[in-house]
């Protein structure tokens, strides 16, 4: 059987508030070669910041 190419890729997003708080998602990496930012809710900080992606 032939392996087929997995185009989406597991990240991990990181909390740039310094609380330590990761969100794991997925992303196409043909649409978005670079790395990602999102705004999302950390509930260590209890308010929605920026999330980075981490390696």
């Amino acid at each position: 059987m032939a392996k087929s190419k997995n185009v989406r890729q597991i990240i991990t997003l990181e909390s740039t508030a310094g609380t330590g708080y990761r969100y794991s998602t997925k992303k196409n990496k043909r649409n978005h070669p670079n790395r990602v930012e999102f705004k999302k809710y950390d509930p260590v900080a209890r308010k929605h910041v920026i999330f980075k992606e981490t390696k």
